[in-house]
């Protein structure tokens, strides 16, 4: 008798998702094995988007590096500048100026917003519900608005620079963003309210459950990390720019369920703390100096040579730069940990034992960014 053992199995088939595919807004490759329409393996490949940014920091001086960096990713761009600015300062020894803390600190709150909008659309198209999609994108645009009216660009700010910002808020600026966030709590309200619903909530709930456990074996960092129990937050963990001033004025937004719905819950309750922590932030604004009286270039030639690690919390988790400075006004290496290269390891966890729908759902829950995974 045939050992069963050497039978084919005529219900499972291996299927190929992206690199384009219609369900995912940017370039990776998943290779899904199924038993019918049952999840049992996914196979990840990065890489589609690679563009050696790390390398080509090697072949620049540090002002030209700080403009490099933003355009790892134009969603958080200001975030990798911060990060990077941040290591320099350490190494080169300069302070930052409190008022300059403070305006890095509301600019990367607005980036938490308008990224967490995005991510809801994104994830509302995923599901089908079209309406919600297109009013995140319709406030989206109000924030993009800000950033131009505050730095002069939508996505690549350029705001930062070593000891200091370029770009000061005026007293006029400062009343309209007030007046701005008070119409942007009442957004954010309506965002949960549509999280919610019946349709939404039956689609996310028990979707994709992520344990603490193997959350915190994966490294998983940020919103997913934190709609599983973990809690963790650069913010409050390790304080920088303004954010040790603010500790008390914002919570950590932690849920236990690991669900796409956690997920969900987490970054839309994150968005009223950004909107508390920037209010707050204008009513407290210390007066002086923006940056150091110094021009740029002098200031780069004087970082002597040294190493330094530096973290933020960006919209999608930690983010983390390694700097190695050659005392020429160089880099010897640069080195960059996103948010997404933690998270997306999480996915086969999130994937395998669910059906093939549910794939775009799961897999934009994460909110993975392939730009700043890619690099």
């Amino acid at each position: 008798m045939e050992d069963k053992k050497d039978e084919p199995c005529y219900t499972k088939s291996v299927i190929p998702v992206g690199p384009v595919y219609p369900a995912l807004k940017e370039p990776v490759h998943f290779k899904v094995t199924l038993n019918r329409e049952k999840i049992v393996d996914v196979d990840l490949r990065l890489g589609f988007v690679h563009r050696g940014i790390e390398k080509l920091a090697q072949n620049r001086n540090l002002v030209q590096t700080t403009y490099l960096v933003e355009r790892i990713c134009g969603i958080c761009s200001h975030s990798h500048s911060t990060c990077f600015v941040q290591a320099i300062e350490e190494i080169g020894g300069i302070e930052l100026s409190e008022r300059a803390s403070y305006i890095r600190t509301i600019l990367s709150e607005m980036e938490r917003l308008h990224s967490h909008l995005l991510w809801i659309g994104v994830a509302a198209y995923g599901i089908g519900f079209d309406t919600a999609f297109m009013y995140s994108m319709r406030v989206r645009e109000k924030i993009m608005d800000w950033f131009e009216r505050i730095t002069g660009n939508r996505v690549h700010h350029s705001i930062n620079t070593f000891g200091g910002v370029r770009n000061d808020l005026t007293a006029d600026s400062m009343n309209d963003l007030q007046d701005f966030m008070k119409e942007a709590e009442k957004i954010c309200s309506y965002l949960l309210d549509i999280i919610h619903s019946k349709t939404v909530e039956k689609r996310l709930s028990d979707t994709g459950i992520l344990s603490k456990d193997v959350a915190k074996m994966l490294c998983v960092v940020g919103p997913t990390a934190r709609a599983s129990g973990v809690e963790t937050d650069v913010r409050k963990d390790d304080p920088y720019a303004a954010y040790g001033d603010l500790k008390k004025n914002f919570s950590k937004i932690v849920k236990t369920k690991g669900d796409a719905l956690s997920r969900a819950e987490v970054r839309v309750l994150e968005m009223f703390e950004s909107v508390n922590l920037i209010q707050t932030a204008l009513d407290q604004l210390p007066s002086g100096q923006l940056g150091i009286d110094n021009s740029l270039l002098k200031v780069a030639r004087k970082i002597p040579e040294g190493e330094a690690i530096s973290r933020i919390e960006a919209p999608r988790g930690e983010l983390l730069h390694f700097v190695k400075s050659n005392g020429k006004n160089g880099l010897n290496r640069l080195k960059i940990r996103t948010p997404t290269l933690a998270n997306i390891l999480c996915l086969k966890n999130l994937l395998v034992g669910r059906e093939v729908a549910d794939i775009p759902v799961i897999v934009s829950s994460i909110d993975p960014c392939m730009s700043c995974a890619d690099r």
